[in-house]
C-alpha cells in the first residue's frame, strides 16, 4: 500500500491545530480557510471535508482555544482553597494568558459562542462553573452571581482589550493599575453581596 495522500489522512482535529498554528504565527487575521489550507499544503476545498464553512472553522477553533485556556487555568490554580484571593489569581491568569497568546486571545474575544450550539454550550458551562467556583467564597445568590459575572467579564476583558490595543499611555504601571482594579472588584462584589437585591 502506498503512502496516504495528505488530504485523505487529515482529521478535523488536524485542521483546527493548523488554524491555531496560523494564528500564533501570523495573528488573528490568519484564521481563514485559504490560509489554513495553504499551511497544510492542500487546496481549500479539502478543508470542507472536515468543516462546513469558514464560520465553522472559526467556531471550532475558538472552542478549542477556550478549552486550552480552561485546562491551563485549572492546572494553574488547582488545589488552592476557595478564598477571595482565588478570584484575583484568576484575573492574573487571564491577563498572563492574553500576554502569552495575544492573537489567540483576540480570536477568542472576536467569536461569540452560542449556548444553542451543543459544542459551544459545553465550554460555556465549564467557564460558568469555573467562575462560580472562584466566587463561592463570596456567598452570592443567583441574581447577584449573574451581576458579578458580567461585571468581572467587562472589567477584566475590557482592561486587557484596551491594554492590547496600546491605549494605556499614561506613565503609571499597567500592572499596578490592574492590581488596583482587581482589589476594587472584590470590594464591589462584597457590596453587591451585602445589598438587598
Amino acid at each position: 500500500m502506498g503512502r496516504p495522500i495528505k488530504e485523505k489522512s487529515l482529521s478535523r482535529k488536524d485542521v483546527i491545530a493548523a488554524a491555531i498554528c496560523c494564528i500564533d504565527r501570523e495573528g488573528a487575521s490568519a484564521l481563514g480557510v485559504s490560509r489554513v489550507a495553504r499551511f497544510l499544503g492542500i487546496k481549500p476545498p479539502a478543508i470542507y471535508k472536515h468543516l462546513k464553512s469558514g464560520a465553522d472553522l472559526q467556531r471550532l477553533t475558538v472552542i478549542e482555544l477556550w478549552q486550552q485556556y480552561l485546562t491551563e487555568c485549572q492546572q494553574t490554580i488547582s488545589g488552592r482553597s476557595i478564598t477571595t484571593d482565588l478570584l484575583k489569581q484568576l484575573g492574573h491568569f487571564t491577563r498572563n494568558f492574553a500576554k502569552t497568546y495575544p492573537a489567540r486571545y483576540q480570536v477568542m474575544m472576536q467569536v461569540q459562542l452560542q449556548p444553542s450550539d451543543s459544542e459551544a454550550a459545553a465550554i460555556i458551562q465549564q467557564l460558568l462553573n469555573f467562575l462560580r467556583q472562584a466566587l463561592n467564597a463570596h456567598n452570592l445568590n443567583d441574581t447577584q452571581l449573574i451581576d458579578v459575572m458580567r461585571m468581572l467579564n467587562a472589567a477584566i476583558y475590557g482592561f486587557i482589550a484596551v491594554e492590547q490595543a496600546g491605549l494605556m499611555t499614561l506613565e503609571r504601571s499597567t500592572d499596578q493599575s490592574y492590581e488596583v482594579m482587581l482589589d476594587a472588584l472584590i470590594v464591589a462584589i462584597e457590596h453587591i453581596r451585602d445589598s438587598n437585591r
